[in-house]
This record gives structure tokens, C-alpha cells and sequence, in this order.
């Protein structure tokens, strides 16, 4: 199993930045891919940006040249820098694992992101 815990989000106005910060503890060193997922209000969850298998990065269409994607291993954390950010950003943040031989989706608490316009 892997426990992740978020910090980061809030409000901010639109062009602004904010940083997500989301640390594993657990099984880290099964850890298969890892990333951020986001809900906006009445849509379904969707990918955000994520270290998929092999250390490859997805990002959604919508953020790409505006959000990166990071970690820093010796934390056991990865990090999400949300930059030029618009209202259409606006949702709740999950932070998102899954082990290697564990066909189990692990979540973070999520976390409120709100652009003003």
C-alpha cells in the first residue's frame, strides 16, 4: 500500500501560479506511475499530468506549456507547478499511484484549486 498527502491549492486570480506538492510513504519503491487527476464541477475526473511507466510524462492537452509535472525522489515527493492559470483550471486536485503487480488506484485527499477570472 501507499499513503499520499497533498498540500498547495487555493485561491488565486487568473495568470497566477500555485504549486501542489504530493508525498508517498509506503511501498514507494513499488510505485508504477504517479501523477495529479482533477474534477471540475459537474465533469468527470480527468488526468492532469502523470509519470506513467518507464518515467515517461502525460500531460493533459489543456495544460500543456502552463503546468510541470516534477519530483524529487528523496522526498517521495512529486510536485505540480500551475502556471498561467485560468478559470477553466478551477476544480479539486487528486493526487494519484498505483504499485507495480497491484491493480489498486491510490488517492490522495483532494485539493481545492479555484481561479477567479
Amino acid at each position: 500500500q501507499v499513503q499520499l498527502v497533498v498540500s498547495g491549492g487555493g485561491l488565486v486570480q487568473a495568470g497566477g501560479s500555485l504549486r501542489l506538492s504530493c508525498e508517498a510513504s509506503g511501498s514507494i519503491f513499488s510505485i508504477n506511475k504517479m501523477g495529479w487527476y482533477r474534477q471540475a464541477p459537474g465533469k468527470q475526473r480527468e488526468v492532469v499530468a502523470l509519470f506513467t511507466s518507464g518515467g515517461n510524462i502525460k500531460y493533459a492537452d489543456s495544460v500543456k506549456g502552463r503546468f510541470t509535472i516534477s519530483r524529487d525522489n528523496a522526498k517521495n515527493t512529486v510536485y505540480l507547478q500551475m502556471n498561467s492559470l485560468k478559470p477553466e483550471d478551477t476544480g479539486v486536485y487528486y493526487c494519484y499511484a498505483d504499485l507495480y503487480g497491484d491493480n489498486y488506484d491510490y488517492w490522495g485527499q483532494g485539493t481545492q484549486v479555484t481561479v477567479s477570472s
